[in-house]
């Protein structure tokens, strides 16, 4: 999948701001089951926010959420606060449920 352009991020902070986390990160981190629930729901949904509940610092979440896009190949579309914003487009064109704009309008 190539990179999201600027205004696809946009486009899909715009559809995500009505949603609730459906992945939440505590304190032991980033574990094999969060990674497993992760694959899955971007698999379901496509479009998920990841919830850290015991990380406040940037650094750190910026490298769980660095990891989270390398083992899923997941694309990081914005962290607003404590939540983490994440798109992956589903492989089976059938079942995708968003429609990415082809252009800035």
């Amino acid at each position: 999948m190539e990179k999201l352009g600027g205004f696809q991020r946009k486009y899909l902070r715009g559809l995500a701001h009505g949603m609730k986390p459906v992945i939440f990160i505590g304190q032991k981190g980033l574990t094999s089951e969060v990674l497993s629930s992760t694959e899955k729901a971007l698999e379901t949904h496509e479009l998920i926010k990841v919830k850290f509940n015991d990380f406040k610092e940037k650094e750190e979440k910026t490298e769980i959420s660095g990891r989270i896009e390398k083992e899923t190949g997941a694309e990081n579309v914005g962290m607003i606060g404590h939540t983490a914003i994440f798109y992956r487009r589903q492989e089976d064109p059938e079942r995708r449920k968003i429609a990415l704009p082809q252009r800035e309008v």
